[in-house]
């Protein structure tokens, strides 16, 4: 499975590991089916680091929800690991506190290997081209973005390479 986020900066299709992190890819693509990712912003940056989203549109940065109705636990791969630009991954406060909260890795990241479910990564120039975009988003010193910077929709593919 893929989706595609169209964002304010271009679009970025992301693969989604459903096979490997199964409890993770449900939640995730029953989030963007149900447009609570519309409107989201991208709330957290550190060029270099990561691009942080996920909160609903009305709520707060710190709200993070799962279709399960609680934060769910981790679903670590040793496999699925943060060695890469692209790669996607969920945001959490410590085991077992996913909700709908993600980011997307400029750089690679190994520190949070075993500490973060890796949920796919970004595929295409396009989505590089898109993640440079959002890279150079301005943000202050604690990573609040200061620009506007939204993921304005969710379009859902049932294959990845599709269009």
């Amino acid at each position: 499975m893929s989706v595609t986020l169209h964002t304010t900066h271009g679009d970025m299709k992301i693969e989604i590991f459903c096979e490997s992190v199964p409890k993770t890819a449900q939640n995730f693509l029953a989030l963007c089916a149900s447009s609570f990712y519309d409107s989201s912003p991208f709330h957290r940056s550190f060029p270099g680091f990561m691009i942080q989203t996920g909160s609903p549109a009305s709520g707060g940065v710190k709200v993070s929800t799962s279709v399960y109705g609680s934060l769910f636990e981790d679903e670590i791969r040793p496999s699925l690991r943060h060695n890469a630009r692209g790669v996607v991954s969920m945001a959490n406060k410590g085991p077992g506190t996913n909700g709908s909260q993600f980011f997307i890795l400029f750089a690679p990241a190994p520190h949070l290997d075993g500490k973060n479910t890796v949920l796919g990564k970004i595929l295409g120039d396009e989505a590089m081209e898109t993640l440079k975009k959002l890279e150079s988003v301005e943000a202050d010193v604690k990573g609040k973005v200061k620009g506007e910077a939204l993921i304005k929709n969710v379009t859902i593919h049932a294959n990845p390479l599709a269009g």
